[in-house]
């Protein structure tokens, strides 16, 4: 059975994917999601000092515990800044490389330096001041989310810490060669932060675009879209 290990977005973690098990597992795909550390069911461990290395941690040590190979890495949204770090230090665990409306940065790079300028300043000032100025209050869920969702997912979003977004990723070990897929969500606001990443994985060796239509949280609001791509690159 393939195992798919998600390093999952900002604000969010593993209950997010909730609706996609039982659309992949009878495909004979496992998905395997750590929840990074403060946030999630590990919120009450959020703390000034969580960095994108923190992250970065959760996810290497969700390999090697669970001794997996061979894995497909999918990164989504912040999470793309995750998987590559993961990708970067533990090469011989990984697969393929999937990501998902994500960031994709290159090395010496933060997620603040990969966003829009409009998009960093908004982030910024939303954790600016204040004792909780360490960590950034979660953005607004797309237009497209039903009212349901809505409901279910509010509650459980909380608050992305500052460093994560900070920290610039270090390359210890050159230049990513693995298969890398790039999926991307067509539905955007106008700002359209990932399309400078899906324009880059058109144009690149190692890389295989797609398109999905659906807003920024295809697991959500287009899960069973989401599944059968997802299972035709895994394949």
């Amino acid at each position: 059975m393939p195992f798919c290990v998600v390093a999952h977005g900002a604000w969010s973690s593993a209950w997010a994917w909730k609706k996609m098990y039982p659309l992949l597992e009878p495909r004979g795909i496992h998905l395997v999601i750590p929840t990074l550390t403060g946030l999630g069911q590990r919120s009450h461990l959020a703390h000034p000092g969580i960095d994108l290395e923190t992250h970065i941690a959760d996810v290497l040590a969700c390999l090697f515990y669970n001794d997996l190979r061979d894995v497909c890495l999918i990164g989504h949204s912040y999470g793309g800044m995750v998987a590559t770090g993961v990708a970067d230090r533990a090469r011989d665990r990984i697969g393929k490389l999937i990501y998902v409306d994500a960031f994709v940065p290159r090395n010496g790079e933060s997620a603040f330096d990969v966003m829009p300028e409009s998009t960093r300043q908004q982030r910024q000032s939303a954790a600016a001041g204040g004792p909780d100025s360490w960590r950034i209050p979660p953005g607004p869920m797309p237009a497209d989310t039903t009212p349901e969702d809505q409901v279910w997912c509010a509650p459980r979003r909380v608050p992305q810490p500052l460093k994560t977004f900070e920290q610039k990723l270090k390359f210890q070990n050159g230049d990513l060669t693995l298969p890398r897929h790039y999926i991307y969500c067509t539905r955007h606001t106008p700002e359209d932060r990932f399309r400078p990443f899906y324009e880059r994985a058109k144009v690149e060796a190692g890389w295989q675009p797609y398109e999905i239509d659906a807003s920024h949280n295809p697991h959500i609001t287009a899960p069973q879209a989401f599944a059968d791509l997802l299972s035709r690159i895994v394949a």
